[in-house]
């Protein structure tokens, strides 16, 4: 057998010349969440609940497309893709009917990735569960399973979903996160993981629901596991891992009182039920609850609103045709009832709430329930599955391990689940900007601080001034890490998520092209991810139609590094190969194929190698941009400069330490090794032209030699520094241009040309 490609040494990551691998990666793409036919945004309600008739093939992108995308991250630097795939894609039609056709579409796409060099993990995403409860992930079919109506979610409030929301512009920012504390997504995660002790009576086909839903979907990770492996070529050449599951939720398991809104939970926005009252909600209830509002210290109570379903269920009527899906209910779990009035919950002839303590203690052992303990028990009942299934088809494979988000992670460290092929894979956001949509200079808040409790007040956690929130990002990433280590084991942690809002200010950027404030918001997050002593990253979000007007064309949701409304940032600093590094006079290198949204019309095969040749007589086809003026007329490079940025690729014995000074344009790197690099297994490092045009270079080294260039290993496509350096610590500096950071596109700036205008406004070619 082959060596593997990148294999796991302790808690770093190798290759096949023993170099520690950094993995800098992105998440692609979140077109995924949605399917392509009918091609239907999280705005739009048409055929929103034909769930069972839609297609993901072409998600992410086109096969045909593909060479476009994949050309521009390659040359933004990035190895690593997290390949977003959902168990919609997979079983849209019902239970055990897979996509055929899509998993082909997918295995196509990972071809052209292997083909660019790529290290791809496949993430199976999911959102607040599914598209029908707010989110992305699941298949309708499994809204029907649990006995739910996702027609009756927006009079219950049982979900927010933005596709049935009046007026899809004024969707609330971020309310859709709210929907994990909301009734359907409390049924449904409290069902997937934790049915058999608190809901016994929910039986289908034999199973309990439990079983039932988390059998379907292993089982449909094994099968494109499978299919992926019976292609033959994709193994561990760029299929180097799976994850366990996109941000799961205990659901209401753990809850000590369903009467009131925990403590623990720190996200309110919008009205907001605690779970009593989103259990009344849907039987048909009227609720007066309060309303909450989200502030720079997190949400505040804003009031309180009636909110009155008119006699309208949830759940699915008792006359419902359940055998649509061909499974079968058993008779001692009724449709047209609360699952939870059938378990003794509370009593709906007189709406008395009968024990309000159901989900605090393990049935099965009498323990009080934290998330901590959900976690340790029922999270990695799941996990155990899920493993046990990918490596029963990719005995090798890495398994990103993925807890609950913001939790303390399960106690593996010296267990049989102490697996040498694991990774820490966290999520890290800057909630105070995420949901402020606001990059804040002057202070910030340790919330990771916070939630373990160091301070013995919230004032305490405040941060004051850019270097201060810097160094706490920093030091909130690290804690993250340690934490992961101590309860885990000596594992490589690498950040699945982390991102920015685009959308900052009422969209500021959009207006007037300067994006000075992303691309801080942007360095401040790489920054830490630099300096905590993680392994790699993969960014949120790559979302290849993104645009001004609806961001990611999910939920409101705008953190795409892309948009089809900007400018990607050019190759060189400034035009002619002059010296100058005003950002406001930089020209874009129109040869190039990642500044274009065209496609080819040759039917002949392309590869990285031919991109260029094959791009350079298109035929074109207008496609206007839809987007207002006000926030189209202005188009920015979206703060490139602050993720283009230089990077180790391989290393020659570990990484002490790097990092990147965006304003003073230096990288830095310090390393330790026994013996000296060897000729043909040098230490590499990714030095993107933007920053370090070749003639403009000043570069320190403790020992050894160094060059400077492009090779045909990645096609010509992205400039490299090698290092032949000495055994012991050592030390490179590298200093490139400055130039000013976000500044919009300067009126000096030569004029593009037709196929640039075209991409501008949204052209294809054909």
């Amino acid at each position: 057998m082959a060596p593997l490609r990148l294999r796991i040494e302790g808690r770093t990551f190798r290759d096949t010349k023993n170099r520690e691998v950094t993995l800098r990666g992105i998440n692609v793409a979140g077109d995924a969440k949605l399917p392509a036919s009918p091609d239907l945004p999280s705005n739009k309600p048409d055929h929103f609940y034909e769930g069972d008739d839609v297609s993901f093939i072409g998600r992410p992108f086109s096969v045909d497309e593909a060479h476009i995308h994949f050309t521009r991250l390659k040359r933004w630097g990035y190895t690593l893709l997290r390949y977003i795939f959902t168990w919609e894609a997979i079983e849209h039609t019902g239970p055990g009917k897979y996509d055929e056709d899509w998993i082909q579409h997918t295995i196509r796409v990972l071809r052209l990735a292997k083909d660019y060099g790529f290290y791809v993990f496949i993430d199976p995403h999911q959102d607040v569960w599914s598209r029908f409860t707010g989110g992305s992930g699941a298949p309708m079919w499994t809204i029907y399973a649990v006995g739910l109506n996702p027609r009756a979610f927006p009079s219950t409030e049982a979900a927010w979903v933005h596709n049935t929301y009046p007026n899809p512009a004024e969707y609330p920012k971020m309310i859709w996160a709210t929907n994990y504390t909301r009734l359907a997504c409390q049924v449904i995660f409290t069902m997937f993981f934790a049915g058999k002790d608190f809901a016994p009576k929910a039986i289908i086909d034999g199973k309990n629901i439990q079983d039932y839903l988390q059998d379907h979907f292993v089982a449909a990770c094994r099968h494109l596991a499978l299919r992926i492996r019976e292609a033959g070529d994709l193994e561990n050449e760029v299929v180097i891992g799976w994850e366990s599951m996109n941000e799961p939720n205990r659901g209401l398991v753990g809850l000590q009182d369903i009467s009131v809104i925990p403590s623990e939970q720190k996200l309110q926005k919008g009205p907001s039920p605690t779970a009593w009252q989103a259990i009344l909600l849907g039987s048909g209830r009227s609720c007066e609850m309060d309303t909450w509002d989200f502030g720079g210290l997190g949400p505040y109570k804003s009031g309180t609103t009636l909110v009155d379903p008119r006699g309208e269920m949830a759940w699915l009527p008792a006359d419902y045709d359940d055998t649509k899906y061909g499974w079968k209910r058993d008779p001692g779990w009724r449709l047209g009832e609360c699952v939870w009035a059938q378990h003794g919950l509370w009593d709906p002839s007189n709406d008395t709430l009968l024990k309000k303590d159901y989900f605090a203690k393990d049935p099965e052992s009498g323990r009080r329930i934290d998330y901590e303990y959900f976690t340790n028990k029922w999270f990695m009942k799941y996990y155990r599955k899920h493993r046990k299934a990918i490596t029963s088809i990719y005995p090798n494979a890495i398994l990103f391990c993925q807890p609950p988000v913001m939790e303390i992670p399960p106690s593996l460290k010296d267990t049989k689940d102490d697996d040498p092929n694991m990774v820490f894979s966290p999520h890290y956001y800057d909630g105070v900007t995420l949901m402020m949509k606001k990059w804040n200079r002057y202070w910030n808040v340790d919330v990771f601080g916070l939630l373990r409790g160091r301070y013995l007040s919230p004032v305490f956690a405040i941060k004051v001034g850019e270097t201060a929130i810097r160094n706490c990002f920093r030091d909130q990433l690290s804690a993250i890490r340690r934490e992961g280590t101590d309860y885990m084991g000596n594992h490589p942690c690498v950040f699945t998520e982390i991102g920015i809002p685009y959308d900052m200010d009422n969209k500021y950027a959009y207006k007037t092209g300067d994006y000075s404030s992303q691309s801080s918001a942007m360095d401040a997050n790489h920054f830490a991810l630099e300096g905590c002593g993680a392994n790699g990253y993969s960014l949120w979000v790559y979302v290849t139609k993104n645009n001004h007007e609806w961001g990611d064309l999910w939920n409101g949701e705008d953190l795409s590094i892309f948009s089809i409304d900007d400018k990607p940032l050019p190759l060189t600093p400034s035009p002619n190969g002059s010296k100058s590094a005003s950002a406001s006079t930089a020209s874009v290198d129109r040869s190039s194929p990642s500044y274009s949204e065209s496609r080819s019309n040759n039917n002949s095969p392309v590869s990285p190698r031919d991109l260029k040749q094959t791009l350079s007589t298109p035929s074109l086809s207008l496609l206007r941009s839809n987007t207002p003026a006000d926030i189209g007329s202005n188009p920015g490079y979206r703060a490139a400069e602050a993720y283009v940025r230089p990077s180790p690729i391989v290393t020659v014995g570990s990484v002490l330490s790097y990092g990147f000074d965006l304003r003073n344009c230096i990288f830095t790197l310090v390393l330790e090794c026994e013996d000296a690099a060897s000729e043909d297994a040098p230490t590499k490092i990714f030095l993107p032209e933007y920053h370090y045009p070749r003639d403009n270079v000043s570069v320190e080294v403790s020992s050894g030699n160094w060059t400077i260039g492009v090779d045909d290993v990645d096609d010509g496509m992205i400039q490299k520094l090698r290092w032949w350096h000495d055994g012991g610590k050592q030390s490179l500096k590298v200093q490139g241009v400055n130039r000013r950071q976000g500044m919009s596109l300067g009126q000096g700036e030569e004029a593009p040309g037709y196929l640039e205008q075209c991409r501008q406004r949204g052209c294809a070619i054909m």
